[in-house]
């Protein structure tokens, strides 16, 4: 996908990543209408489909590119900021993308999933921002070291409601001594609510059984851990 230049006319993405991503928006008269118009526009597509809203987006319409540029900017910025880079490098990827599916409109492919497909997206960009190796399609555990450190709100829902502040503490231990491929599976699926499916497409697997597995190893790795530690005491 590579580095795109600023472009004129979409001045507005630039304008409005800031304000989108942090959740505060200015609120001059004219911000105020321009939620009001991203309001409408939401309550027009909410009722469609993935797929719909992507097939409307190919074709040109306009306000289904302000729908998904509104409504997955923030998951985009809150999923690039786990890949520990700094903030303004994952602007510039979210910028990059939307720039580039823009400008291939007409030309895209069927999408079922937004969210996948820009997760994925997204992440190639970034990994090229931060310069690893652009001919892996695929990434090692090496690789990966230091990214999805993985958030309190992940651990909070794998956690039950009722826990001492001990287990809680040795749950974040597991999660630290789990592979940073499965910390980013356990994301996606805790903390994103994706489906084994969409896991596989952004973790490249050929199958969702495979990212089934991964999650599944990975929970496994947690209870062993947390079971052997009560058993030491």
């Amino acid at each position: 996908m590579g580095s795109f230049s600023k472009i004129h006319s979409l001045g507005s993405i630039e304008a409005y990543l800031p304000s989108i991503m942090n959740n505060k928006p200015n609120r001059t008269t004219e911000n105020l209408e321009v939620m009001y118009r991203h309001q409408e526009t939401v309550k027009l597509f909410a009722s469609k489909n993935d797929a719909e809203i992507w097939a409307a987006f190919n074709r040109g319409d306009e306000m289904a590119f302000n729908y998904l540029f509104r409504i997955y900017t923030p998951l985009l910025f809150r999923y690039g900021c786990q890949f520990r880079v700094e903030q303004h490098l994952v602007q510039d990827a979210i910028q990059n993308l939307f720039i580039y599916l823009r400008r291939k409109r007409g030309a895209l492919s069927e999408v079922h999933s937004i969210k996948g497909y820009l997760f994925r997206s997204l992440q190639r960009e970034l990994l090229k921002q931060i310069k690893l190796d652009q001919n892996k399609v695929r990434l090692g555990d090496f690789e990966l070291e230091g990214l999805f450190p993985i958030q309190t709100s992940v651990e909070n829902t794998l956690i039950e409601s009722e826990v001492t502040e001990e287990q809680e503490k040795m749950l974040k231990v597991g999660m630290e001594n789990l592979t940073p491929r499965q910390r980013q599976a356990i994301l996606l699926l805790y903390e994103e609510g994706m489906s084994y499916k969409e896991i596989a497409e952004i973790m490249d697997f050929s199958e969702a059984k495979s990212a089934r597995k991964l999650v599944y190893r990975a929970l496994a790795t947690l209870r062993s851990l947390m079971t052997g530690d009560q058993q030491k005491k």
